[in-house]
């Protein structure tokens, strides 16, 4: 389900980016469709790392000591704190990769 949800998010995200990349075409959406096409890349890429954050073979990580949930946190925390996403990518690298070797 979650692949076919990914390949029609693909395709829709494709065909309406394409149409408004053709110069000689006056179109304009209606401003609620363009609020709504606003998430439509949070959503895909949530359901592209949600699996990988949260499950492992089937079943859901414990939380203590799941390094890919302490990883996706503190990204999230360094990207606002910082602004920087060289510096944010660099700095949660290290910390996930430090949190793989301890557990």
């Amino acid at each position: 389900m979650s692949w076919g949800l990914i390949f029609a998010l693909t395709l829709m995200l494709f065909s309406l980016r394409f149409i408004f990349l053709i110069p000689g075409l006056p179109l304009r959406l209606p401003v609620f469709i363009q609020q709504a096409l606003t998430y439509s890349a949070p959503c895909l890429l949530v359901a592209i790392c949600a699996p990988i954050v949260l499950l492992e073979e089937q079943q859901f990580r414990d939380i203590s000591d799941n390094p890919y949930l302490w990883g996706t946190l503190f990204c999230i925390i360094a990207s606002r704190l910082i602004k920087n996403t060289l510096l944010t990518v660099v700095l949660t690298l290290v910390f996930f990769y430090t949190l793989i070797y301890l557990f």
